[in-house]
């Protein structure tokens, strides 16, 4: 299963958005991760559907942009991110009381993107089991959404675990407080993509701090 390596834009230097979007890019990086927040669903505010087409304009033709819709309503802007350029759109499960999951999943697949269900750090991966048949990907955030550069939080790898067991075929990927050394416990635990923003943005060689963390990442999780 291939090692992905995600910078997320959220810890990039804002005065300089469009060289940063293309630093990622020539850093041999396999996506880069948009963090959607809406002030509602998370206490902040972060980056629109226009963001996306930014990103789409900047980037190599076929980059991967990874959207993660930290939203309490997905359903009313999925739509909107896949049609700017995103190709994988994820959203939140503690939504599925009052989000129709398959119906959205259906919705975003039929727009040709790929779908990504997200569980925070205290949601159990039994919430996720009946509903792997629809996501080509499971985000585990390994902190409580919101912010970044805080803390990982290692309780999250039994879930992650837990997973890998149920989907051995799932793309499952890490958010949160991801370096070099965390990463490698998400990577032995079974996960197979990295969400970094500050540890690689804050790099003056984000290719080589890119290629080091996917040489550790594959090494841990050939042992899981």
């Amino acid at each position: 299963m291939k090692i992905q390596i995600l910078p997320s834009l959220l810890a990039a230097d804002l005065g300089r958005l469009g060289e940063e979007i293309a630093r990622v890019a020539a850093a041999g990086a396999d996506a880069l991760h948009l963090d959607v927040m809406d002030g509602h669903f998370v206490p902040n505010l972060s980056f629109a559907p226009d963001t996306s087409a930014l990103c789409r304009r900047v980037l190599p033709e076929g980059f991967p942009i990874n959207t993660h819709l930290m939203m309490t309503n997905p359903d009313a802007y999925g739509r909107r991110f896949a049609e700017r350029g995103s190709t994988t759109v994820q959203f939140h499960l503690e939504l599925r009381d009052t989000l129709n999951v398959r119906a959205l999943a259906a919705e975003l697949h039929g727009l040709g993107v790929r779908v990504g269900l997200a569980l925070n750090p205290d949601t159990p991966a039994e919430v996720a089991l009946p509903y792997l048949d629809c996501a080509d990907e499971i985000l585990c955030m390994t902190v409580f959404p919101g912010y970044g550069g805080q803390a990982f939080i290692p309780e999250v790898l039994p879930k992650i675990k837990a997973l890998r067991a149920a989907a051995p075929a799932l793309d499952i990927m890490v958010d949160g407080g991801v370096n070099a050394e965390t990463a490698v416990q998400a990577a032995g635990a079974g996960a197979n993509a990295f969400v970094a923003g500050s540890y690689l943005f804050r790099q003056a060689d984000m290719g080589g701090a890119v290629a080091d963390l996917r040489r550790r990442c594959e090494e841990a999780f050939a042992t899981a």
